[in-house]
């Protein structure tokens, strides 16, 4: 391997999909940049996770660069194995990969005002880079809810993130706790193995039916010699989640969508009392909307039950609210990630001297999702207030063209500086809580959209045609440069 350089022009933070779209545009623009990641592998969130049966709730055609497109998709909602590998070959193709320092964890990012440069430490190595590309991605830190004697459990746990294959779930009693998205994927495989499954649920989640079909070989074939029927697919895909977005805002489009979600339960639960139980109390979309098959036929299994949220855990005895109780060997978490807090800002030190973290306070803020105040020429992928019920490579690749727009400009004028220019990013900051306040997701739902003040920090109010259009280029009037 190649001396590692001690100073470079642009350092990217995390080799998963926003890292790696951020390197392969950077490259064809010619601007150098380094990326740095903390394991071995790239692939982000789907390095991490590989639980049984995980994969996409957004198409393939559609989860994807639009520049890189794959037409060896398998299913139309592709597999972990499948997608990993997507960023592996993408990285390679592009050629990417030399550039990328594995094993350097970051352990803070210092912003230097008198050099004009972020001065990184990493768990081996010290850098100095005139920008920042922070693409750790939200779902990256897993969260284990506090449980009264969690420490006295007796048997196997761990989190679906970190899943434990070495461990045999057959013929065990196993309690899962959490019904989101890893759970909804992998309760249905796991069931017919376990002795018995003890769902806790404190909520109950809308899953709507999952359209996933096994792409034929003839329609790969086809995409191979006629690319453009697969991006006219990716278009159709990406107008029919558009279409998803903008209905969210019309209570009888809301309602129907609900009365599809009543019909699968309807459809793979026939007993009324666990019918009631698996039925949601708030507004569809008001939480991240759910895809399965399989879900609500493998809770009505003889051996599953579904009970309340955990309340308390006795050695192997674990306790719900309700009072029910179930003995386990085996206790899993399917209880999601630090998304609304995002871990890496305890790393990140501004110009203020202070953390990112200590700055946001819970409630995380930025200009076009993107840019932070107190942190000049740090460019944050998949940002604050970004989400949409949308493919991530429409967030990825919108920012994607911002940043390079950005650093094209700084390379053309000689800009030392790219800021935050703190009174524009109040006012935008007000105008996308205003918005949200007419949203489905602020309909009075607990979720991870809402932060731990109660302020909407996570999506996006508007169309993502609206976000490609304000993404689109760097606009120096709208920042503070020198």
């Amino acid at each position: 391997m190649n001396p590692v350089p001690h100073s470079v022009e642009v350092l990217i933070i995390g080799a998963g999909f926003s890292g790696i779209g951020a390197a392969i545009q950077l490259k064809a623009a010619g601007i150098p940049f380094l990326i740095l990641e903390k394991t071995a592998e790239i692939g982000g969130v789907w390095r991490d996770n590989h639980y049984p049966d995980c994969a996409c709730d957004i198409p393939s055609a559609l989860y994807s660069y639009s520049f890189a497109p794959n037409p060896n998709w398998n299913h139309l909602f592709a597999k972990q194995p499948e997608i990993k590998r997507y960023c592996e070959n993408t990285a390679q193709v592009y050629g990417i990969v030399d550039q990328i320092r594995f094993g350097q964890e970051l352990l803070t990012a210092h912003w230097e005002s008198n050099q004009s440069e972020w001065v990184i430490k990493t768990s081996t190595a010290d850098y100095r880079a005139k920008f920042l590309v922070v693409a750790s991605g939200p779902m990256h830190v897993p969260v284990t809810p506090k449980v009264k004697g969690l420490e006295s459990f007796t048997g196997i746990q761990f989190h679906s993130s970190r899943w434990d294959h070495s461990f045999d779930l057959n013929d065990k009693r196993v309690a899962v706790i959490g019904t989101g998205a890893s759970a909804i994927q992998f309760v249905p495989p796991i069931q017919p193995m376990v002795k018995k499954l003890t769902l806790f649920q404190r909520t109950a989640p809308w899953v709507l039916p999952k359209m996933d079909l096994v792409i034929p070989r003839g329609w790969q074939e086809l995409f191979k010699r006629i690319p453009f029927a697969q991006r006219l697919l990716r278009t159709l895909l990406y107008l029919q989640f558009e279409a998803l977005n903008s209905s969210l805002r019309h209570p009888q489009l809301v309602k129907r969508m609900e009365a599809i979600g009543l019909r699968n339960i309807r459809r793979g639960v026939k007993d009324p009392a666990l019918r009631t139980r698996l039925t949601p109390d708030f507004s569809l979309g008001c939480k991240r909307i759910l895809q399965s098959n399989t879900w609500y036929r493998a809770l009505a299994k003889p051996n599953v039950e579904v009970v309340s949220g955990i309340r308390e855990i006795q050695g192997s005895c674990l306790i719900a609210d309700d009072g029910s109780h179930c003995d386990a060997d085996v206790l899993i978490f399917a209880t999601g990630f630090e998304v609304s807090v995002p871990p890496i800002a305890k790393r990140i030190i501004g110009e203020s001297g202070t953390t990112l973290h200590a700055r946001w306070d819970g409630s995380p803020k930025a200009y076009l999702g993107t840019m932070i105040d107190d942190c000049p020429n740090l460019f944050l992928m998949l940002g604050p207030n970004l989400y949409s019920f949308a493919s991530a490579f429409t967030m990825i690749e919108a920012q994607v063209q911002f940043i390079v727009s950005a650093l094209s400009t700084a390379r053309q004028k000689n800009l030392y500086t790219i800021a935050v220019d703190p009174v524009r990013s109040a006012s935008y900051n007000e105008a996308v809580q205003a918005s949200l306040q007419r949203s489905i997701w602020n309909s009075g739902c607990s979720s991870y959209f809402l932060d731990a003040h109660g302020r909407n920090s996570t999506n996006w109010p508007w169309t993502t045609f609206r976000m490609r259009s304000r993404l689109a280029r760097f606009r120096s009037a709208e920042f503070l440069t020198r």
